[in-house]
């Protein structure tokens, strides 16, 4: 299968990192091919709400997203987003390409997803909006669910590594 792994993280080595780079081990372990697009690292730029890509594209912006993980989204299986949660939601890095999903609405539909998140958090509202944003989003462009690493209470990249957070993100490759 082929795999985007979308990523959120302004910080290199950090808590999402780790499940990012444990993710991809376990599915490459099974033989899958692997994209990595690290949002926070690109030149991305927001949606303007034009609506000139018609949800069928092309996008006005002619940034990494338009000229690089479309397409990539548009060949792959399975979308990892993978992302700190900021104020119980996606980073505003992957939030950005989310919303650029408009622009090939109906060529990313019908995937496999899975969603890897941390959070310094531990409280029971957590993971709550994340999880239902997810969500949504799966069910709008009919992307089956393959599954959740929710790393709640792991502030740092120290604190995430003492867990099963990251066997569990290896796992979760691993069964794909």
């Amino acid at each position: 299968m082929k795999i985007v792994v979308l990523t959120g993280s302004p910080h290199k080595e950090g808590t999402t990192d780790l499940l990012a780079d444990k993710f991809i081990e376990g599915a490459e372990s099974k033989g899958h091919e692997i994209y990595r697009f690290d949002a926070a690292f690109r030149n991305i730029h927001p949606c303007l709400g034009c609506d000139a890509c018609g949800m069928s594209g092309p996008c006005v912006h002619k940034d990494d997203i338009e000229n690089e993980a479309i397409q990539k989204l548009r060949e792959a299986d399975v979308i990892a987003l993978v992302t700190p949660v900021y104020y119980f939601a996606f980073s505003a890095q992957l939030k950005t390409v989310i919303d650029r999903f408009y622009s090939r609405t109906y060529d990313i539909n019908n995937k496999q997803s899975v969603l890897l998140a941390a959070a310094g958090s531990n409280t029971p509202l957590t993971m709550r909006s994340i999880t239902k944003h997810y969500q949504t989003l799966a069910g709008y462009m009919h992307w089956q669910d393959r599954g959740m690493v929710l790393a709640a209470g792991c502030p740092t990249r120290d604190a995430i590594a003492k867990t099963n957070y990251p066997d569990e993100a290896f796992k979760l490759g691993q069964s794909l």
